[in-house]
């Protein structure tokens, strides 16, 4: 039995293959269930008394070392295999740089927590529209600029199928389909016909609300557009509210909140004014409400939105929009600290 071993113990010491078949008949020979050292250990209840701890302590040597030929020859074939073969010799050396949370994601997710704590619930609608949702449903009429082509990408082969200009169709689907009261926020891309430079880009990001129950009031939109501010930019920031115009809402207001940077005291960034618009808001017009199914005898509501470029650009005063789509993780990682 020990003569066995020992030449058993000699093959595995010189044992060698070229390839993984090799490799793999080396194990069957020795470790597989009808291998040559299962067949020894089998043979183990035949060997006299006196021999078996020796002839056991030599067969668990033989064993062990079988297996850590096994285990050396395949570690060779996969380090083999794990060399230039698998490697795309073209990418550069220098590892990859990972970038963090987008600017406009961190922004847009603290707009959107802010309104959550208020009641608001998040809803989303498609951003290739029908006309109907984009402009008539919110009261825009037949000859409406925002109609014309300079401002709308329409689809050429349907022409009463866009690129949605604003997140307020979202705001028609849900009132079409959802009987007060209602309280959503709509966060998401728009699309508009413009040249893009530092101040301008043919696509950018809303975030919309809008609140229709009994008895809402110009004061209740004053209060929570208020809160917001001093949430998002501060507790001591001011608000003021301008005359405006927009087709969904009557009467209709911009708001401006002091500037965060200068304090309201004027600077270049606020023009020496003092102040900085960032949003659009009013009472939802009652032709509106009509259109959408919704008795404007009965109810009432206010709506308000704003860029989220916007916001951010006060919140960390990037000067040109174009960085924000570029993807150059230099700039993202500015902002690593900031989520």
């Amino acid at each position: 039995m020990i003569a066995k071993i020992e030449q058993l113990l000699t093959e595995v010491e010189a044992a060698t293959a070229a390839n993984a078949e090799e490799l793999e008949a080396l194990r069957i020979k020795f470790l597989s269930k009808k291998g040559a050292i299962n067949a020894l250990m089998a043979d183990f209840r035949n060997v006299p008394p006196e021999q078996k701890k020796e002839v056991g302590m030599r067969l668990n040597e033989l064993k062990d070392k079988a297996q850590e030929k096994i285990n050396f020859l395949k570690e060779q074939f996969e380090n083999q295999e794990s060399g230039t073969e698998g490697i795309d010799l073209t990418r550069t050396s220098y590892p990859i740089g990972l970038g963090t949370r987008h600017p406009l994601s961190i922004v847009k997710n603290e707009i959107i927590d802010i309104f959550a704590r208020l009641g608001f619930c998040i809803a989303e609608g498609p951003e290739v529209e029908d006309d109907w949702h984009v402009f008539s449903a919110l009261n825009f009429a037949p000859d409406h600029p925002a109609r014309d082509m300079q401002d709308t990408f329409f689809v050429e082969a349907q022409p009463d199928i866009v690129l949605r200009t604003h997140t307020s169709s979202v705001q028609s689907r849900v009132m079409e389909t959802t009987q007060p009261p209602i309280r959503v926020i709509c966060p998401g891309r728009v699309y508009r016909n413009e040249a893009i430079s530092a101040r301008a880009h043919c696509f950018f990001h809303q975030v919309e609300g809008l609140y229709i129950d009994k008895e809402v009031s110009f004061t209740d939109l004053k209060q929570v557009l208020l809160l917001f501010a001093k949430e998002m930019f501060g507790s001591d920031t001011k608000i003021r509210l301008r005359p405006s115009y927009f087709p969904f809402t009557e009467p209709s207001a911009e708001m401006d909140i002091s500037c965060n940077i200068c304090g309201g005291k004027g600077c270049s960034f606020c023009k020496h004014t003092g102040w900085v618009e960032i949003l659009g808001c009013g009472m939802v017009d009652p032709n509106v409400l009509d259109a959408n199914g919704i008795d404007s005898k009965l109810y009432s509501g206010y709506a308000f939105g704003m860029g989220v470029e916007r916001i951010t650009n006060l919140k960390y005063q990037v000067k040109d929009l174009r960085l924000f789509s570029e993807n150059d993780t230099r700039f993202l990682r500015e902002f690593e600290a900031a989520w």
